[in-house]
């Protein structure tokens, strides 16, 4: 969260705590009327212009190492498919491995048995041609990824994005702010703090577990528009 104070604010909180001044340029001011808070959201959206996508294999053997060795020599080739599709390789980045032992129920002893070992390894592949996305998708798929996971369409340089909603979101705020001075007979407000949190939205669609091979039509995929948003959070005092 980025938090900017305005000097008064900042005065007003040292007179109640009774702390002394940070410098003697600071001018302590008490607030007379009283004080509106509000928390505004705005949001503004885009095309987006890269896509995230989670990808990775899981391999099962009774041997740990046998089910690792097979899970690398996959993960390798789904690695160099992603490279082949013209990803840096800065844009490719393991996002989880697990080696886990695996049971199933016995009938006969009424038991969990053991039947083996579950090795998953996951990468996360930022794709910026994302005209491609389906295209790649369908090569990873064909190159041996048995999972495929979350989508996320963004922006790589969202600031003019979340400036654009950033003003949006502090006119809202006065309007919303003078509405309530005038409701309680009050004129004009004075701004005593702003702080904002700044979160993009993305849609997330999520993709099915593939374990075969993909149809020979690319698959479609919908970009849409992704939200860039910033909540702002201001005081006011009510003044006449």
């Amino acid at each position: 969260m980025t938090r900017i104070a305005h000097p008064l604010a900042a005065a007003v909180l040292a007179a109640s705590l009774g702390a002394a001044p940070a410098s003697a340029a600071e001018v302590q001011m008490q607030v007379t009327g009283p004080v509106v808070e509000l928390a505004v959201t705005e949001a503004v959206p885009s095309a987006p212009d890269m896509v995230m996508l989670d990808a990775g294999v899981t391999t099962q053997n009774v041997s740990a190492t046998a089910a690792m060795a097979a899970n690398a020599r996959a993960m390798n080739a789904v690695i160099a498919r992603i490279a082949a599709s013209g990803v840096a390789r800065d844009d490719i980045q393991t996002s989880g491995i697990s080696l886990q032992p695996e049971y199933e129920w016995d009938e006969a002893t009424r038991a969990q048995r053991f039947s083996g070992y579950r090795v998953s390894n996951r990468v996360q592949v930022k794709l910026r041609a994302i005209d491609r996305t389906g295209e790649v998708l369908d090569a990873l798929v064909a190159a041996g990824a048995t999972d495929l996971g979350g989508i996320n369409f963004a922006l790589s340089d969202p600031a003019a994005a979340q400036d654009q909603a950033r003003v949006r979101a502090m006119a809202t705020a006065q309007e919303r702010a003078m509405r309530y001075a005038g409701l309680a007979g009050y004129t004009g407000l004075r701004l005593l703090e702003v702080s904002e949190n700044v979160e993009p939205f993305f849609p997330q669609p999520m993709l099915r577990t593939v374990s075969a091979q993909a149809e020979a039509a690319p698959t479609p995929v919908l970009p849409g528009q992704v939200q860039s948003g910033v909540t702002v959070t201001v005081k006011y005092e009510m003044t006449r």
